[in-house]
Protein backbone atom coordinates (compact mmCIF):
# COMPACT_ATOMS: atom_id res chain seq x y z
CA UNK A 1 0.00 0.00 0.00
CA UNK A 2 1.07 3.28 -0.65
CA UNK A 3 2.03 5.78 1.63
CA UNK A 4 0.21 9.11 2.39
CA UNK A 5 3.11 11.04 1.10
CA UNK A 6 3.57 9.47 -2.41
CA UNK A 7 0.04 9.87 -3.18
CA UNK A 8 0.91 13.65 -3.46
CA UNK A 9 1.67 14.82 -6.61
CA UNK A 10 5.15 16.38 -7.52
CA UNK A 11 3.90 19.85 -6.86
CA UNK A 12 2.34 19.49 -3.30
CA UNK A 13 5.60 17.26 -2.49
CA UNK A 14 7.49 20.49 -3.36
CA UNK A 15 4.63 22.51 -1.41
CA UNK A 16 4.82 20.21 1.93
CA UNK A 17 9.01 20.49 2.01
CA UNK A 18 8.56 24.30 1.56
CA UNK A 19 6.34 24.68 4.42
CA UNK A 20 8.01 22.15 6.45
CA UNK A 21 11.39 23.77 6.46
CA UNK A 22 10.00 27.08 6.79
CA UNK A 23 8.40 26.08 9.89
CA UNK A 24 11.58 24.34 10.64
CA UNK A 25 13.32 27.50 10.75
CA UNK A 26 10.97 29.43 12.22
CA UNK A 27 11.45 27.30 15.07
CA UNK A 28 15.08 27.17 15.25
CA UNK A 29 15.05 31.03 15.58
CA UNK A 30 12.25 31.21 17.98
CA UNK A 31 14.03 28.80 20.12
CA UNK A 32 17.49 30.07 19.88
CA UNK A 33 16.11 33.14 22.61
CA UNK A 34 15.29 29.85 25.00
CA UNK A 35 19.04 29.22 24.80
CA UNK A 36 20.07 32.61 25.19
CA UNK A 37 18.16 33.11 28.57
CA UNK A 38 20.77 31.42 30.91
CA UNK A 39 23.51 33.37 29.66
CA UNK A 40 21.66 36.96 29.26
CA UNK A 41 19.93 36.92 32.58
CA UNK A 42 23.74 37.22 34.94
CA UNK A 43 25.03 38.95 31.61
CA UNK A 44 22.33 41.82 32.02
CA UNK A 45 21.18 41.59 35.65
CA UNK A 46 17.63 40.71 33.91
CA UNK A 47 14.96 38.67 35.98
CA UNK A 48 12.98 35.86 35.45
CA UNK A 49 10.10 38.07 35.05
CA UNK A 50 11.64 40.16 32.04
CA UNK A 51 13.33 36.99 30.71
CA UNK A 52 9.78 35.98 30.41
CA UNK A 53 8.35 39.28 29.52
CA UNK A 54 10.62 39.30 26.36
CA UNK A 55 9.60 35.63 25.35
CA UNK A 56 5.66 36.73 25.91
CA UNK A 57 6.26 40.43 23.76
CA UNK A 58 7.92 37.98 20.76
CA UNK A 59 4.44 35.52 21.30
CA UNK A 60 2.01 38.68 21.49
CA UNK A 61 4.07 40.24 18.28
CA UNK A 62 3.19 36.92 16.73
CA UNK A 63 -0.77 36.88 17.22
CA UNK A 64 -0.73 41.16 15.03
CA UNK A 65 1.93 39.42 12.57
CA UNK A 66 -0.14 36.22 12.33
CA UNK A 67 -3.72 38.50 12.38
CA UNK A 68 -2.39 40.60 9.75
CA UNK A 69 -0.48 37.20 7.75
CA UNK A 70 -4.03 35.92 7.59
CA UNK A 71 -5.24 38.74 6.15
CA UNK A 72 -2.72 39.36 3.11
CA UNK A 73 -2.92 35.38 2.91
CA UNK A 74 -6.52 36.23 1.63
CA UNK A 75 -5.68 38.78 -0.67
CA UNK A 76 -2.36 38.57 -2.01
CA UNK A 77 -1.99 34.62 -1.95
CA UNK A 78 -0.61 31.95 0.59
CA UNK A 79 2.60 31.45 -0.78
CA UNK A 80 3.91 35.67 -1.02
CA UNK A 81 2.71 35.80 2.84
CA UNK A 82 5.01 32.36 3.73
CA UNK A 83 8.09 34.02 1.81
CA UNK A 84 7.72 37.83 3.11
CA UNK A 85 6.86 36.15 6.87
CA UNK A 86 10.47 33.55 6.09
CA UNK A 87 12.34 37.05 5.06
CA UNK A 88 10.92 38.81 8.40
CA UNK A 89 11.89 36.87 10.94
CA UNK A 90 15.31 36.11 9.71
CA UNK A 91 16.31 39.64 9.57
CA UNK A 92 15.26 40.54 13.21
CA UNK A 93 16.80 37.23 14.26
CA UNK A 94 20.14 38.29 12.68
CA UNK A 95 19.47 41.68 13.97
CA UNK A 96 19.17 40.29 17.49
CA UNK A 97 22.98 39.62 17.50
CA UNK A 98 23.56 43.27 17.96
CA UNK A 99 21.60 43.69 21.09
CA UNK A 100 23.54 45.22 24.45
CA UNK A 101 20.58 45.13 26.86
CA UNK A 102 16.94 43.81 27.85
CA UNK A 103 15.10 46.43 26.08
CA UNK A 104 17.03 46.18 22.70
CA UNK A 105 16.21 42.65 23.01
CA UNK A 106 12.73 43.07 23.73
CA UNK A 107 12.27 45.25 20.48
CA UNK A 108 14.08 42.65 17.81
CA UNK A 109 12.44 39.98 19.58
CA UNK A 110 9.31 41.37 19.01
CA UNK A 111 9.83 42.44 15.63
CA UNK A 112 11.24 38.90 15.19
CA UNK A 113 7.56 37.45 16.17
CA UNK A 114 5.74 39.37 13.94
CA UNK A 115 7.32 37.45 10.94
CA UNK A 116 7.14 34.26 13.16
CA UNK A 117 3.36 34.68 14.10
CA UNK A 118 3.00 35.29 9.81
CA UNK A 119 4.32 31.74 9.01
CA UNK A 120 2.15 29.68 10.54
CA UNK A 121 -0.82 31.50 9.45
CA UNK A 122 0.18 31.04 5.24
CA UNK A 123 1.94 27.89 5.90
CA UNK A 124 -0.52 25.62 7.66
CA UNK A 125 -3.22 27.07 5.58
CA UNK A 126 -1.40 26.43 2.35
CA UNK A 127 -0.67 23.25 2.80
CA UNK A 128 -4.07 21.94 4.06
CA UNK A 129 -5.50 23.23 0.45
CA UNK A 130 -3.02 21.28 -1.54
CA UNK A 131 -3.76 17.69 -0.06
CA UNK A 132 -6.03 15.69 -0.45
CA UNK A 133 -8.83 15.41 2.37
CA UNK A 134 -7.71 11.61 3.27
CA UNK A 135 -4.60 12.95 4.06
CA UNK A 136 -5.06 16.13 5.61
CA UNK A 137 -3.99 15.61 9.21
CA UNK A 138 -1.02 13.57 8.62
CA UNK A 139 0.19 16.03 5.75
CA UNK A 140 -0.48 19.17 7.62
CA UNK A 141 0.71 17.24 11.47
CA UNK A 142 3.81 16.10 9.72
CA UNK A 143 4.56 19.92 8.25
CA UNK A 144 4.03 20.92 11.70
CA UNK A 145 6.85 18.39 12.63
CA UNK A 146 9.56 20.95 11.66
CA UNK A 147 9.05 22.46 14.87
CA UNK A 148 11.00 19.98 17.03
CA UNK A 149 13.31 19.56 13.59
CA UNK A 150 14.04 23.27 14.15
CA UNK A 151 14.12 23.25 17.90
CA UNK A 152 16.50 20.50 17.31
CA UNK A 153 18.80 22.53 15.17
CA UNK A 154 19.10 25.30 17.82
CA UNK A 155 20.06 22.99 20.39
CA UNK A 156 22.67 21.07 18.03
CA UNK A 157 23.91 25.15 17.68
CA UNK A 158 23.78 25.78 21.25
CA UNK A 159 25.99 22.69 22.38
CA UNK A 160 28.43 23.52 19.35
CA UNK A 161 28.89 27.36 19.63
CA UNK A 162 28.82 27.40 23.49
CA UNK A 163 31.20 24.58 23.63
CA UNK A 164 33.79 26.17 21.33
CA UNK A 165 33.43 30.15 22.58
CA UNK A 166 32.75 31.83 26.05
CA UNK A 167 29.34 32.29 26.88
CA UNK A 168 29.96 36.12 26.40
CA UNK A 169 30.30 35.99 23.02
CA UNK A 170 28.45 32.52 21.98
CA UNK A 171 24.84 34.17 22.36
CA UNK A 172 25.48 36.62 19.89
CA UNK A 173 27.26 33.86 17.01
CA UNK A 174 24.25 31.75 17.68
CA UNK A 175 21.70 34.65 16.62
CA UNK A 176 23.76 35.25 13.71
CA UNK A 177 22.44 31.81 12.88
CA UNK A 178 19.27 33.32 12.67
CA UNK A 179 19.41 34.94 9.01
CA UNK A 180 20.14 31.87 7.17
CA UNK A 181 16.41 30.42 6.67
CA UNK A 182 16.56 33.88 3.87
CA UNK A 183 18.06 31.61 2.00
CA UNK A 184 14.71 29.07 1.66
CA UNK A 185 13.04 32.11 -0.20
CA UNK A 186 15.29 31.83 -3.19
CA UNK A 187 13.95 27.94 -3.81
CA UNK A 188 10.16 28.99 -3.32
CA UNK A 189 10.62 31.69 -6.03
CA UNK A 190 11.24 28.73 -8.63
CA UNK A 191 9.49 25.66 -7.10
CA UNK A 192 6.18 26.64 -4.85
CA UNK A 193 3.16 27.60 -6.25
CA UNK A 194 -0.24 29.39 -5.16
CA UNK A 195 -3.39 26.91 -4.05
CA UNK A 196 -5.99 26.40 -5.85
CA UNK A 197 -8.71 27.20 -3.71
CA UNK A 198 -7.15 30.68 -3.27
CA UNK A 199 -7.33 31.40 -6.94
CA UNK A 200 -10.75 30.12 -6.96
CA UNK A 201 -11.65 32.72 -4.79
CA UNK A 202 -10.58 35.40 -7.37
CA UNK A 203 -14.06 36.41 -8.07
CA UNK A 204 -14.58 37.29 -4.02
CA UNK A 205 -11.63 39.52 -4.05
CA UNK A 206 -12.45 41.36 -7.07
CA UNK A 207 -15.81 42.32 -5.10
CA UNK A 208 -14.75 42.82 -1.96
CA UNK A 209 -12.49 45.49 0.03
CA UNK A 210 -9.35 44.21 1.94
CA UNK A 211 -10.78 44.67 5.29
CA UNK A 212 -13.68 43.57 4.89
CA UNK A 213 -12.70 39.36 5.52
CA UNK A 214 -12.44 40.43 9.25
CA UNK A 215 -15.91 41.43 9.87
CA UNK A 216 -16.92 38.18 8.42
CA UNK A 217 -15.25 35.81 10.43
CA UNK A 218 -17.67 37.38 13.52
CA UNK A 219 -20.80 36.32 11.72
CA UNK A 220 -23.38 34.75 13.52
CA UNK A 221 -22.43 31.43 11.20
CA UNK A 222 -18.76 31.83 11.77
CA UNK A 223 -18.39 33.28 14.98
CA UNK A 224 -19.05 30.11 17.34
CA UNK A 225 -16.55 28.25 15.53
CA UNK A 226 -13.81 31.31 15.39
CA UNK A 227 -14.52 31.14 19.42
CA UNK A 228 -13.90 27.60 19.83
CA UNK A 229 -10.97 27.74 17.41
CA UNK A 230 -9.37 30.93 19.56
CA UNK A 231 -10.09 28.85 22.97
CA UNK A 232 -8.17 25.49 21.54
CA UNK A 233 -5.19 27.54 20.30
CA UNK A 234 -4.86 29.21 23.63
CA UNK A 235 -4.99 26.28 25.85
CA UNK A 236 -3.11 24.09 23.82
CA UNK A 237 0.08 26.59 22.71
CA UNK A 238 0.01 28.61 26.33
CA UNK A 239 1.34 24.77 27.49
CA UNK A 240 3.30 24.33 24.81
CA UNK A 241 5.01 27.89 25.23
CA UNK A 242 5.67 27.27 29.13
CA UNK A 243 8.00 24.15 28.53
CA UNK A 244 9.65 26.11 25.08
CA UNK A 245 10.50 28.70 27.29
CA UNK A 246 11.16 28.14 30.75
CA UNK A 247 12.43 23.99 29.96
CA UNK A 248 16.32 25.28 29.61
CA UNK A 249 16.19 27.25 32.54
CA UNK A 250 14.70 24.39 34.51
CA UNK A 251 17.27 21.88 33.41
CA UNK A 252 20.04 24.33 34.01
CA UNK A 253 18.78 26.30 37.66
CA UNK A 254 16.93 23.94 39.76
CA UNK A 255 18.79 20.72 38.54
CA UNK A 256 23.00 22.45 38.15
CA UNK A 257 23.34 20.89 34.89
CA UNK A 258 25.96 21.60 32.59
CA UNK A 259 25.76 22.69 28.98
CA UNK A 260 26.07 19.34 27.97
CA UNK A 261 23.73 17.19 30.30
CA UNK A 262 20.86 20.10 29.50
CA UNK A 263 21.38 19.44 25.55
CA UNK A 264 21.15 15.67 26.37
CA UNK A 265 17.76 16.05 28.50
CA UNK A 266 16.37 18.63 25.93
CA UNK A 267 17.41 16.28 23.08
CA UNK A 268 15.10 13.22 24.81
CA UNK A 269 12.36 15.76 24.90
CA UNK A 270 12.57 17.15 20.95
CA UNK A 271 12.75 13.86 19.92
CA UNK A 272 8.94 13.21 21.82
CA UNK A 273 7.49 16.04 20.00
CA UNK A 274 8.97 15.07 16.33
CA UNK A 275 6.99 11.63 17.48
CA UNK A 276 3.98 13.71 18.80
CA UNK A 277 3.24 15.75 15.70
CA UNK A 278 3.99 12.75 13.66
CA UNK A 279 1.98 10.65 15.50
CA UNK A 280 -1.25 12.38 16.44
CA UNK A 281 -1.31 13.43 12.72
CA UNK A 282 -2.14 9.95 12.16
CA UNK A 283 -4.46 9.40 14.64
CA UNK A 284 -6.16 12.35 14.00
CA UNK A 285 -7.09 11.06 10.70
CA UNK A 286 -7.95 7.41 11.36
CA UNK A 287 -9.19 8.66 15.02
CA UNK A 288 -10.72 12.20 14.57
CA UNK A 289 -10.00 15.33 15.18
CA UNK A 290 -11.76 15.74 18.59
CA UNK A 291 -10.58 12.79 20.32
CA UNK A 292 -6.95 13.39 19.62
CA UNK A 293 -7.20 16.69 21.27
CA UNK A 294 -9.11 15.33 24.20
CA UNK A 295 -6.42 12.76 24.67
CA UNK A 296 -3.30 14.93 23.89
CA UNK A 297 -5.01 17.34 26.62
CA UNK A 298 -5.35 14.75 29.37
CA UNK A 299 -1.94 13.13 28.78
CA UNK A 300 -0.32 16.60 28.27
CA UNK A 301 -1.60 17.63 31.63
CA UNK A 302 -0.59 14.58 33.27
CA UNK A 303 2.46 14.22 32.24
CA UNK A 304 4.19 18.00 33.18
CA UNK A 305 2.89 17.43 36.56
CA UNK A 306 4.60 14.95 36.86
CA UNK A 307 7.35 16.34 35.36
CA UNK A 308 7.78 18.80 37.60
CA UNK A 309 5.39 18.68 40.50
CA UNK A 310 6.83 15.23 41.83
CA UNK A 311 10.28 14.94 43.20
CA UNK A 312 11.47 12.24 41.18
CA UNK A 313 15.33 11.48 40.45
CA UNK A 314 16.73 12.63 37.31
CA UNK A 315 17.02 9.76 35.27
CA UNK A 316 13.24 9.28 35.79
CA UNK A 317 13.15 12.68 34.57
CA UNK A 318 15.33 11.92 31.25
CA UNK A 319 12.74 9.00 30.64
CA UNK A 320 9.99 11.40 31.09
CA UNK A 321 11.15 13.78 28.67
CA UNK A 322 10.06 11.66 25.98
CA UNK A 323 6.08 11.88 26.32
CA UNK A 324 6.36 15.02 27.63
CA UNK A 325 7.18 16.23 24.11
CA UNK A 326 5.14 13.95 22.45
CA UNK A 327 1.76 15.16 23.78
CA UNK A 328 2.40 18.70 24.38
CA UNK A 329 3.19 18.94 20.76
CA UNK A 330 0.52 16.27 19.76
CA UNK A 331 -1.90 18.78 20.80
CA UNK A 332 -0.66 21.33 18.31
CA UNK A 333 -0.07 18.81 15.83
CA UNK A 334 -4.12 18.70 14.61
CA UNK A 335 -4.74 22.43 14.85
CA UNK A 336 -3.59 23.38 11.49
CA UNK A 337 -6.15 20.57 9.50
CA UNK A 338 -8.77 21.28 12.00
CA UNK A 339 -8.89 25.01 11.41
CA UNK A 340 -8.20 24.35 7.60
CA UNK A 341 -11.52 22.66 7.76
CA UNK A 342 -13.54 24.76 10.13
CA UNK A 343 -13.76 27.87 7.70
CA UNK A 344 -14.82 28.45 3.87
CA UNK A 345 -12.16 29.33 1.66
CA UNK A 346 -12.74 33.41 0.84
CA UNK A 347 -11.75 33.83 4.85
CA UNK A 348 -10.18 30.70 5.45
CA UNK A 349 -6.68 32.88 5.91
CA UNK A 350 -8.26 35.41 7.97
CA UNK A 351 -10.37 33.38 9.94
CA UNK A 352 -7.50 30.66 10.79
CA UNK A 353 -4.74 33.57 11.21
CA UNK A 354 -7.13 35.34 13.79
CA UNK A 355 -8.10 32.51 15.92
CA UNK A 356 -4.48 30.63 15.95
CA UNK A 357 -3.10 34.04 16.80
CA UNK A 358 -5.93 35.13 19.16
CA UNK A 359 -5.09 32.30 21.16
CA UNK A 360 -1.30 32.29 20.77
CA UNK A 361 -1.63 36.22 22.22
CA UNK A 362 -3.72 34.82 25.25
CA UNK A 363 -1.25 32.07 25.67
CA UNK A 364 1.70 34.02 25.14
CA UNK A 365 1.13 35.14 29.06
CA UNK A 366 1.55 31.87 30.12
CA UNK A 367 5.15 31.69 30.43
CA UNK A 368 5.12 35.40 31.96
CA UNK A 369 2.77 34.00 34.49
CA UNK A 370 5.20 31.13 35.48
CA UNK A 371 8.14 33.68 35.90
CA UNK A 372 5.67 36.24 37.82
CA UNK A 373 4.68 33.55 40.28
CA UNK A 374 8.15 31.23 40.35
CA UNK A 375 9.30 33.52 43.31
CA UNK A 376 6.41 32.67 45.81
CA UNK A 377 5.81 29.48 44.11
CA UNK A 378 9.40 28.23 42.31
CA UNK A 379 9.84 27.35 39.22
CA UNK A 380 9.09 23.54 38.52
CA UNK A 381 5.66 24.39 40.51
CA UNK A 382 4.30 27.52 38.31
CA UNK A 383 5.73 25.44 35.18
CA UNK A 384 3.53 22.40 36.22
CA UNK A 385 0.57 24.17 37.51
CA UNK A 386 0.32 26.80 34.54
CA UNK A 387 0.90 24.41 31.96
CA UNK A 388 -1.64 22.10 33.39
CA UNK A 389 -4.18 24.70 33.39
CA UNK A 390 -3.80 25.35 29.88
CA UNK A 391 -4.22 21.90 29.12
CA UNK A 392 -7.72 21.56 31.03
CA UNK A 393 -8.91 24.70 28.67
CA UNK A 394 -7.84 22.17 25.32
CA UNK A 395 -9.99 19.23 26.79
CA UNK A 396 -12.72 21.58 27.29
CA UNK A 397 -13.33 22.75 23.85
CA UNK A 398 -12.62 19.49 22.76
CA UNK A 399 -15.70 18.11 23.98
CA UNK A 400 -17.73 20.34 21.71
CA UNK A 401 -16.20 21.46 18.45
CA UNK A 402 -17.44 19.64 15.72
CA UNK A 403 -15.74 17.39 14.32
CA UNK A 404 -14.11 17.68 10.38
CA UNK A 405 -12.13 14.86 9.49
CA UNK A 406 -12.08 13.99 5.90
CA UNK A 407 -14.77 16.93 5.29
CA UNK A 408 -14.50 18.89 2.27
CA UNK A 409 -13.02 22.30 1.97
CA UNK A 410 -16.03 24.94 2.22
CA UNK A 411 -15.74 27.67 -0.49
CA UNK A 412 -18.55 29.83 0.28
CA UNK A 413 -19.20 32.34 3.48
Amino acid sequence: MQSWYHTMTAPQRKTFWACFLGWALDAMDVQLFAFAIPTLMPLWGMSKGQAGFIGTSALMASALGGMIAGLLADRIGRVQVLKLAILWFSLFTGLSALTNSFHQLLITRSLQGVGFGGEWAAGAILIGEVVDKRIRGRAVGSVQAGWPVGYAAAALAYWGIFSLLPEGEAWRVMFVLGLLPGLLVLWMRRNVKESEAFEASAKFREKSKPWETLPLIFSAKVFPRTAMASLMAAGALGGNYTILNWLVTYLRQTHAMSVSMTTLYLSVNIFGSFCGYVGMAYLSDYLGRRKTFALSAVCAGLTVSAYCLLDLPLDALLFLGFPLGLFQSGIVSGMGACFTELFPSEIRGTAGGFSYNLGRGVGAWVPTGVGLTSASLGLATSIGIWASCSYLLVLAVALVIPETRNSELQSHV
